[in-house]
């Protein structure tokens, strides 16, 4: 028996990689964060005493379980953030039309990361409204 053969795909638009490009540095950057996160815990309470020190109001440090407790939030937010990136760009390069949703919305959220992000968002944007790649990510 053979296998049956996929049905051929329609080539990709140039301007697809508007969108997946800054996915993909975007899915990197989280991964390396979420890498990093094991060895914050000490700057937690450096914050604090930052932001003590420039706002002028006392503060207490956290205790070590509160440390534990944010560390153990920001590794389950950051990893459904990767994992959310991975599985967007993963969906747009098959050209699903749920991917090209999600990296609309992921693009304006960025915006607000400014510098880096308001940059990559523009063009993601620009990428996600382009007609030809809104005929590729229409299944």
């Amino acid at each position: 028996m053979s296998l049956p053969t996929p049905p051929p795909t329609a080539p990709r638009p140039p301007r697809l990689t508007f969108v997946t490009t800054p996915l993909l540095i975007a899915l990197i950057y989280n991964a390396i964060s979420l890498l990093t996160l094991p060895f914050s815990g000490d700057t937690i309470n450096e914050t604090v005493l930052q932001v003590e020190k420039t706002l002028g109001a006392p503060m207490t440090p956290m205790t070590p379980e509160l440390v534990t407790t944010v560390l153990w939030v920001s590794f389950f937010i950051t990893s459904a953030l990767v994992l959310l990136l991975y599985f967007t760009r993963r969906a747009l390069l098959e050209g699903r039309s749920w991917g090209r949703v999600s990296s609309i919305v992921i693009a304006v959220l960025s915006l607000l990361l400014f510098p880096f992000g308001t940059v990559l968002g523009i063009f993601m944007l620009i990428g996600a409204f382009d007609k030809d790649v809104q005929a590729y990510a229409n299944k």
